[in-house]
């Protein structure tokens, strides 16, 4: 049996994790942790039979609240094994915020979760929500990345892919870990149901955006209810490592971008450096830097291994929808 702690509870990839890990039989204890209050939709987990659950509030980018969650009566009181830790996405998260050190919060929260769970001996598993947005990028749409490809680590790359390649690399350190199982998993986008769309750096906020005319890269995508699954299968195996996720389709950038309410206007590519603080990417804040390669060439992912060492498989279709105003968006819904 398993008793869980789950970071980034309250945004939504993460309720979708609580639910799917509440209705495990596997599972006996759910410690929630979120940055904000209790949601709503968790008063039903502490209302019905089943997994002992509790939530808590706290900055996990920060030392001391950190460190006093890992020490608390409460935890030690629910005897957590297992740690799935997923990064800020909701709508009002900004992840390049600096915290410990000067660093952003992703990658602050990133090695202060790693760090504690090093450090508590009963935490025997840690399972990461990644981002396959840090590899390398070659020309053309025909980048079929398996978890052996390389990453990038191009300096002038942009602070958002950058922490996640950041966090990347201080999860990876530890895979090999005597004690502590770690699982880094790789996602695309993650497409929820109404087209809401997380973990894409291109895809940040709700502003309007710009690409590259003459550029319109092909985007792997996966369902928010396919992740969770992929998690709960992650916190199930006995198989470290790092696996890419990632559902059956994938979508051209600019259809990925109009549907989900984000349409980005193609722009010649040296106007874009000309106005790269002129056209705020999202959220107000300054454009990455122009042409990321995630803007110009797109990929797939390679997701045999995760298929054979963690039995998971994609079960989820994502295709369009009539909203109630009549426009299309991406919808999810189950292939079975």
């Amino acid at each position: 049996m398993k008793r869980v702690l789950v970071t980034h509870a309250d945004e939504p990839i993460g309720r979708r994790v609580v639910k799917c890990l509440f209705h495990d039989p596997e599972v006996e204890a759910l410690f929630l942790v979120g940055s904000g209050p209790t949601p709503r939709s968790f008063d039903r987990y502490l209302a019905q039979d089943g997994p002992a659950v509790r939530y808590a509030r706290v900055a996990l980018s920060r030392h001391r609240p950190a460190s006093d969650l890992f020490h608390s009566a409460a935890f030690r009181e629910f005897e957590i094994d297992s740690v799935v830790h997923l990064p800020q996405h909701g709508a009002t998260s900004v992840p390049s915020a600096p915290a410990l050190g000067g660093l952003d919060a992703r990658t602050a929260e990133v090695r202060l979760v790693l760090q504690h769970c090093l450090e508590t001996p009963t935490i025997r598993h840690l399972v990461a929500l990644g981002s396959a947005f840090v590899y390398k990028l070659q020309p053309g749409n025909a980048n079929r990345l398996t978890e052996d490809s390389e990453l990038d680590f191009d300096p002038k790359i942009d602070p958002e892919q950058k922490a996640w390649v950041d966090a990347d690399m201080i999860i990876h350190g530890e895979v090999h870990n005597d004690r502590l199982r770690v699982v880094l998993l790789r996602a695309p986008t993650v497409v929820a149901a109404g087209g809401d769309a997380y973990l894409n750096p291109a895809l940040q906020g709700r502003s309007r955006r710009a690409r590259p005319l003459g550029f319109d890269p092909m985007c792997a995508v996966i369902s928010d209810k396919d992740t969770a699954r992929a998690l709960q299968a992650a916190v199930h195996s006995d198989r470290p490592g790092i696996y890419n996720v990632a559902g059956r389709e994938a979508v051209p950038f600019s259809q990925l971008a109009r549907w989900t309410g984000r349409a980005a206007w193609a722009v010649p590519s040296p106007i874009l450096g000309w106005t790269r603080i002129a056209l705020p990417w999202s959220g107000g804040r300054s454009a990455p830097a122009p042409l990321s390669r995630s803007l110009r060439y797109g990929f797939t992912l390679d997701t045999q291994r995760a298929e054979r060492e963690l039995g998971f498989a994609p079960g989820d279709r994502i295709g369009l929808a009539r909203a109630g105003d009549g426009s299309l968006r991406l919808e999810t819904a189950s292939s079975a």
